[in-house]
């Protein structure tokens, strides 16, 4: 069982929702769409759900040509961020709804709502109603709707973006165990990279309704194919700098100069984009050769167990992620150090031409 996107696409009124997707989903797969508001992730969904037309491409499912076929005759179920459940109907009444509709035997009804509230932890709430829910609860609930019908194709549009931190860290969890042990396709949208990286499985990077990298997680954000992607795959953003590879030296400015390690050695001379993650800026130096940057600190913001802070040089400005509490003044001038071994580079046409080594220690 798959799910092919060729060279599918929604144009309104001269927009590119989406522009030429071309994506294959497998059976058992779980997959993320990562883009910001308005990069295509719903809209995709959407088409894939059979919502929406597309003005161009195709979807096959099973080598069956699917694209003009009718919401109703799609095994589908779709999970939104809002808590979408029937107010007068109890939270049993609720899971069932779909299944009385396809008119499903009683026995069968009440095997698989109890089945799948077991599931989701909610067996002991399905005498009561919606109102009488937690957020949590009733996303839970909504959820359980959605899966209880056993749907070929499953489709979660930021289900978890209305839910406190606890909840939508118990959730992905549970999210991730119970797709390992079904066999339909699981579609998930996110604006955040670390939603992403914790859902693990294939994660498609959206902007503007383009797909602009798609591949294992892991693979997606140890290895971007561009400066887009990278920054659509940290948070915050990496942060690109320009600079300039002499034969034996690095600069980002007339005035630094830095000599290249083995690792950077095989650059070729000429301008680059250098990227680093906020989180591997730091404020002490971890290896001799590190590159200290003498920065002022034009805002600092603390949250949580987390210091953000962005900086700026003579040549550029970066944005810095630190664990623990740093209190810093605007205008304060302080060092901040780059891990040579922590650089990404792109070429003038920003595309990837060196990642970061994974012998080089922490997790890039």
């Amino acid at each position: 069982m798959s799910l092919t996107l060729e060279n599918l696409s929604r144009i309104v009124d001269g927009v590119d929702y989406i522009r030429d997707a071309n994506l294959t989903f497998e059976a058992g797969s779980f997959n993320v769409l990562l883009g910001r508001t308005l990069a295509g992730k719903t809209s995709l969904m959407r088409l894939m759900a059979g919502l929406d037309k597309p003005t161009g491409g195709r979807l096959i499912y099973n080598g069956e040509d699917v694209t003009g076929q009718s919401v109703q005759r799609r095994n589908i179920s779709m999970i939104y961020q809002q808590f979408i459940n029937y107010p007068n109907l109890s939270v049993y009444e609720n899971i069932a709804s779909p299944l009385r509709l396809a008119k499903m035997p009683e026995s069968e009804i009440d095997r698989r709502v109890k089945e799948t509230a077991a599931m989701l932890q909610i067996e002991p709430l399905l005498k009561r109603f919606p109102l009488e829910l937690s957020g949590g609860q009733q996303q839970r609930t909504a959820m359980a709707r959605a899966l209880v019908k056993d749907a070929t194709l499953v489709l979660f549009d930021e289900p978890l973006v209305n839910l406190d931190y606890k909840l939508r860290e118990e959730l992905r969890a549970e999210l991730r165990d119970l797709f390992r042990e079904r066999q339909c396709i699981a579609v998930y949208a996110t604006t955040e990279a670390n939603e992403a990286l914790a859902l693990g499985g294939t994660t498609t990077l959206l902007h503007e309704g383009h797909v602009v990298q798609s591949g294992p997680v892991m693979d997606v954000y140890r290895k971007p194919v561009s400066t887009l992607a990278a920054q659509l795959f940290s948070e915050p953003p990496m942060n690109l700098v320009r600079g300039r590879v002499f034969d034996t030296e690095l600069s980002f400015g007339e005035d630094t100069r830095h000599a290249l390690t083995q690792e950077l050695a095989n650059l070729k001379p000429g301008d680059y984009w250098f990227g680093i993650r906020p989180s591997h800026i730091a404020l002490a130096p971890a290896n001799d050769d590190d590159l200290e940057i003498p920065v002022e600190v034009a805002l600092s913001e603390i949250s949580g167990s987390e210091t953000f802070m962005h900086v700026e040089s003579r040549h550029f400005d970066m944005v810095t992620q630190s664990m623990g509490v740093h209190q810093y003044h605007t205008g304060a001038p302080i060092k901040v150090y780059l891990p040579m071994n922590k650089l990404f580079v792109f070429d003038t046409h920003e595309q990837l031409v060196h990642t970061p080594s994974l012998a080089s220690g922490r997790e890039v």
